[in-house]
C-alpha cells in the first residue's frame, strides 16, 4: 500500500539554528510554501524527492502530532557523496560528529554512518551504502 516517504515534519524551538543546520551544514535547500490550517506561508527543507516540513514549537500548523516535541527524531539519511567528504564537510563546518564512522544495517542493504545532532538535539544519522 505504501511506496515510499514524501515528507516529515520536523519541529524546533530554535528555527534560525534549524535552518542554518540543515541548509548550510547538510546541504538542503529552503523553501517556502503556503499551508495548513488556516493556509499561512511555511518552511520546508528539499532534498532528492523528500523535504522536511518546519514547525516552530508553540507556533504549529493543524493537523499536527497529538505531542510535537523537539529533539525526538531520529533519522538517516543516504548521503549524495562519499561519507568520507561528510566527514570532512562537518569538520570544515565544526559540527561535532557524536558517533562513527560505525556499520550499521539500512532499509536495503549495509551502510556506513556517522551521526550528528541537530540544534534541537535530534539524532542525525548519515550513511552512504556500503559494498
Amino acid at each position: 500500500m505504501i511506496d515510499h516517504l514524501d515528507h516529515l515534519v520536523l519541529t524546533t524551538f530554535h528555527e534560525e539554528a534549524c535552518v542554518d543546520f540543515y541548509t548550510r551544514v547538510l546541504g538542503m535547500s529552503l523553501e517556502s510554501f503556503v499551508g495548513g490550517t488556516p493556509p499561512v506561508t511555511r518552511k520546508a527543507f528539499k532534498f532528492g524527492q523528500q523535504k522536511i516540513n518546519l514547525h516552530v514549537r508553540g507556533k504549529e500548523f493543524e493537523p499536527k502530532a497529538h505531542t510535537p516535541v523537539p529533539g525526538a527524531l531520529d533519522l538517516c539519511f543516504i548521503a549524495s557523496m562519499p561519507l568520507d567528504e561528510v566527514i570532512e564537510r562537518l569538520k570544515l563546518h565544526n559540527w561535532p560528529i557524536v558517533e562513527g564512522p560505525v556499520m550499521r544495517t539500512g532499509a536495503t542493504q549495509k551502510i556506513r554512518s556517522v551521526y550528528v545532532r541537530d540544534p534541537d538535539l535530534n539524532l542525525i544519522e548519515i550513511s552512504e551504502l556500503a559494498g
